[in-house]
């Protein structure tokens, strides 16, 4: 029995050792298969230095007690008298629990690991072919692979190999075991291989000699006929013996799985034949082939099979791939590869994602992999299926900075190390760091980290992960900062042409007005053009994000030129971290947003501020007008300082609805598209309304002072009065007024039409802002009754004149300036004749009808597409409004929810009253949703206000964009936009028209 003290010596010392169950470790050294070499120190030592003592000891024992007869002592004695042995043994113990379940179901196989010559050092193909050749079945074959996977293991934790070499390793052997099952099905199928000529051509991380431990094998199957055979009938034979080939090596037995085989890269698909002609191949790449698929083609290697065929597929698809950047889709393509980056990233794992996550794996890869296909149709040092290899040549030929590469390349090898070292320890396809406490300590120990393992871990993966995020924007776009500012001297550098060409592969159409752009705005010692450097290749990033690229820039360049020098301008964009990326978005969306934005630059500080693009309320706006018009010295500088506020707020609404809609890096883009018709709609009728109250202001005190004769008030109607204005809706309006006690009627109606015509002169002076104009047609009599009457004029003409559309129009009547009690009494005039007691009459409803037919056949545009229109076209605007309308004025009077005047809450009430069924109100809501967002769209993008999608590329783009819809996918929105109008036309077919 051991002695209490002798039990704490041996438990503090194993603790020492850093065993974290020194009880568990005590008794498996009790153990009497390690009873000769228990109190040897050198193996205590030998643990410790392991990543995971408790686990290399319990792999030890098991692997001891497995040993045959008669052969414990030579691995006891070796254990403790070879220290390369034992290094390599223990290390492979304390990395992989999977490679000690090996080692105990085959006992001898330590014997593969004593010796240590050169070529067991660094085997090649050769050795791994060597190593399998024995192998004559799928089990045979998983054993011999483990054998050499363990060799491969033991090299790498003992620092014998880096983390390139373990990778070309891994690769050699996977080149290996392809041969060695492709052997095997050959020999099961001796008919279908003399008929065929079969070459394996591997891809991805295989195919560029830089495979993971456990990772699918992506391949491509190329066939022909041997000779006097039958094409028809070598390919199905070709195709048995691949599909034989992929079961050998991903089926699981007795012996576990080897790694899935997968030929999904392959021409269209897995909907595609498993095995082609090289015919076959070339006629699809040269037809229909995408840009990633060239992309994927960058790794491919002739591995197995056939020697002459694979090579003869490598020598006809190279040049494909290097004539990749070369075609007409691949700025759209790329800019979609680079999105589905970010947007494969799993939300819940995000965080601890190598290869998908922020600063990945595959930052770095698709990153060389794009500067591969821009640079290497003219520079064949860059024709390298290496990540690591390609990155040196980027370097050397002047494509990415030398510093940038170094710190590039460091990160790169110490994720790929971490994702070895995470799969090696149970051969699991995983790209996660782990959670556990103990897995992080095994994996920090694993990379050397020995102090605070798990805390040195996350400090130095986040670091490299920081890293490559960083670099992953400057690796494209500081070259060019270099190439045109020439400032560092030796450095080698884009050529102007290389630069050309990578800004036009990362779709800018006008390079070399792109080149001059980056030349104003980075040349220069001064302190402005140092920190437009470091701003600058994010900022361009972000603009070849969007639909238009050169837009961005140019915008850029003016603001920057304007405001650049100013001292908060740089500095807010170099340090609030929103202000530069809600910057750019908002220059390349369109032309509106930028245009105000030149004419009032300082409106830029509003893209720093948290709170900076929240709508302001109706009674601030009104406030800062009116208070501006007071301090105004005459009626057109009152309109000007009117102007000015407007002008701010539109850009505040058009960059939040941007930013909204585009969504940035920290915040995504805004699920409700509702609520940002909402907010627009809400806070452009607020504006319009204080600038149309700051003119009324402007136009009483010009002609009457402080007392106008007549008291007055302006009613908001059509979409002005529902709080639904888009950017470029006219203002619909009525006027009202009632002379004060003692004015003579008429004298009262003439200072109120002088201040009507005052208001419309003001609101209509040369500008280059965005035109309000007031339109007052939906008056009584319209064009032909008089501006403005009294509130006993209207009283008297709806008693006695009144048409049911014009009951129709004022359902969103809605005072929005001047007397609020004659808006007020002129609401409950008109609230009895647009919610009628007992509803419409049967003749009411009938005219309504027609009037809504008559409208759709002749006031649509001539050549107008109907299914595209906004406005007037099928389940467009019109159609869910009057349907919603027809509602209110049948129903309102009973159920008060529905006296509104905005559609949507007119349309929730109908809903909630159970007036139309819940699945017809949300079609009729997304419909109208999506229609007021495209004409806001397309105002953003045109300048200009438009009912239909505009025809050119760039602008419907920049409208699908602004949609959510990805580059090289406007077919998708046209598509979706009609199939959502046309189910709203089939409500509005029941619900309006009693269909």
């Amino acid at each position: 029995m051991t002695v209490p003290g002798r039990r704490s010596s041996t438990f503090i010392r194993l603790l020492r050792s850093g065993f974290t169950d020194p009880s568990a470790a005590a008794r498996l050294l009790d153990a009497d298969a390690l009873a000769a070499v228990r109190t040897d120190p050198v193996l205590l030592d030998a643990l410790g230095a392991t990543a995971d003592p408790d686990l290399a000891l319990l792999g030890l024992v098991r692997l001891a007690e497995a040993q045959p007869d008669g052969e414990l002592p030579g691995l006891l004695d070796t254990l403790v008298s070879a220290k390369p042995l034992r290094d390599r043994l223990l290390g492979v113990l304390g990395a992989s629990e999977a490679l000690g379940d090996h080692l105990a179901r085959h006992p001898r196989d330590w014997l593969g690991l004593v010796t240590y010559e050169a070529a067991d050092l660094h085997p090649g193909l050769a050795e791994f072919e060597l190593g399998l050749a024995d192998a004559h079945d799928p089990v045979g074959l998983r054993v011999a692979y483990r054998r050499c996977l363990l060799s491969i293991a033991a090299r790498d934790v003992c620092g014998t190999i880096d983390v390139a070499q373990t990778a070309a390793e891994l690769a050699d052997l996977a080149t290996a075991t392809l041969r060695a099952a492709l052997r095997i099905a050959s020999a099961a199928a001796p008919d279908d291989a003399a008929l065929c000529r079969l070459a394996v051509i591997a891809m991805g991380k295989c195919g560029g000699n830089e495979l993971n431990y456990v990772s699918d094998v992506d391949v491509i199957f190329v066939g022909d006929a041997a000779p006097g055979a039958d094409e028809g009938k070598a390919l199905q034979a070709a195709t048995r013996l691949a599909s034989h080939l992929m079961r050998i090596c991903s089926e699981t037995t007795v012996e576990g799985t080897i790694w899935p085989v997968d030929a999904n890269l392959r021409p269209e698909g897995r909907n595609g034949p498993l095995v082609r002609t090289l015919a076959s191949h070339l006629a699809y790449y040269q037809r229909w082939a995408k840009t990633w698929e060239f992309q994927a083609l960058l790794k491919a290697r002739a591995v197995a099979g056939d020697e002459t065929l694979g090579a003869e597929y490598i020598a006809a698809i190279s040049p494909l791939v290097w004539q990749a950047a070369e075609r007409e889709n691949f700025v759209a393509d790329v800019q979609k590869m680079r999105r589905r980056v970010v947007d494969n990233i799993p939300a819940a794992q995000v965080e601890r994602e190598l290869k998908l996550g922020p600063g990945g794996l595959r930052d770095v890869e698709f990153a060389v992999q794009l500067l591969q296909l821009v640079h290497g149709r003219s520079d064949a040092t860059l024709h390298s299926g290496s990540t690591l290899d390609a990155l040196h040549a980027l370097a050397a030929g002047g494509y990415v900075g030398r510093a940038d590469a170094a710190q590039l390349h460091d990160a790169y090898r110490f994720l790929r190390a971490m994702e070895h070292r995470i799969q090696l320890y149970r051969l699991r396809r995983t790209h996660l760091v782990p959670e556990d406490e103990n897995d992080l300590r095994r994996l920090g120990r694993s990379m050397g980290l020995r102090t605070e393992p798990v805390a040195e871990l996350n400090k130095a993966w986040r670091r490299h992960a920081s890293v490559v995020r960083r670099l992953h924007e400057k690796l494209f776009y500081r070259p060019l900062l270099d190439a045109v500012a020439q400032l560092t001297p030796g450095e080698t550098r884009l050529s102007p042409r290389a630069a050309g060409q990578r800004l036009e592969a990362l779709g800018y159409a006008d390079p070399a007005s792109a080149l001059r752009h980056l030349e104003a705005l980075a040349s220069g010692v001064t302190r402005k053009a140092a920190i437009q450097r470091t701003l600058l290749p994010v900022m361009l990033g972000w603009f070849a994000d969007s639909a238009d690229p050169d837009a961005g820039l140019l915008n850029f360049r003016k603001v920057s030129d304007a405001l650049g020098k100013t001292p908060w301008y740089l500095r807010l964009l170099r340090d609030e971290g929103a202000a530069a990326e809600n910057l750019a978005r908002v220059l390349s969306a369109g032309r509106l947003a930028p245009d105000l934005l030149m004419r009032a630059p300082e409106a830029v500080a509003l893209l720093g501020d948290p709170e900076g693009l929240e709508p302001r309320t109706h009674e601030a706006l009104e406030q800062e007008v009116l208070a501006a018009v007071g301090r105004a010295e005459n009626p057109e500088a009152a309109v000007a300082a009117a102007r000015g506020v407007r002008r701010r707020e539109l850009f505040r609404t058009t960059a939040a609805d941007i930013i909204g809609s585009y969504g940035t890096e920290d915040n995504p883009a805004e699920e409700d598209h509702g609520a940002l018709v909402d907010r627009v709609g809400g806070a452009v009728s607020d504006l319009t309304a204080a600038t149309v109250a700051g003119a009324l202001r402007a136009a009483v005190h010009s002609h009457y002072g402080d007392m106008l004769p007549t008291r007055f008030a302006v009613i908001g109607v059509g979409r002005f009065g529902g709080h639904e204005l888009a950017y470029g809706s006219d203002a619909d309006v009525l006027f009202v007024h009632e002379p004060r006690e003692g004015v003579d009627e008429q004298e009262a109606a003439k200072a109120a039409q002088t201040v009507i015509a005052e208001m419309r002169r003001l609101l209509q002076l040369p500008t280059t802002d965005p035109p309000l104009l007031i339109d007052a047609d939906l008056r009584p009599e319209g064009r032909s009754g008089p501006l403005v009457r009294t509130l006993a004029s209207y009283a008297a003409y709806y008693r006695r004149w009144s048409l049911t559309w014009e009951s129709q129009a004022l359902l969103r009547a809605e005072p929005v300036a001047g007397d609020a009690d004659i808006g007020a009494r002129f609401i409950e005039l008109i609230d009895p004749l647009r919610y009628p007691v007992e509803g419409l009459r049967e003749d009411a409803v009938r005219e309504i009808r027609r009037l809504k037919a008559r409208m759709e056949s002749e006031r649509l545009p001539r050549g107008a597409d109907p299914t595209l229109h906004t406005k007037l076209g099928r389940g467009g605007l019109s159609d869910v409004e009057w349907t919603v309308q027809l509602i209110q004025m049948r129903h309102a009077w009973v159920e008060p929810g529905l006296r509104t005047t905005r559609t949507r809450e007119a349309l929730a009430a109908a809903h909630a009253a159970d007036l139309i069924p819940t699945e017809e109100a949300q079609i009729l809501d997304e419909a109208w949703v999506l229609a007021t967002r495209v004409r806001n769209a397309v105002m953003l993008v045109r300048g200009r206000a438009g009912d239909t999608f505009p025809t050119e590329a760039r602008e419907l783009a920049a409208v699908g964009r602004y949609l959510g819809y990805a580059e090289g996918t406007v077919g998708e929105m046209l598509d979706d936009y009609r199939r959502i109008t046309r189910r709203a036309r089939a409500v509005v077919e029941e619900r309006f028209y009693g269909a």
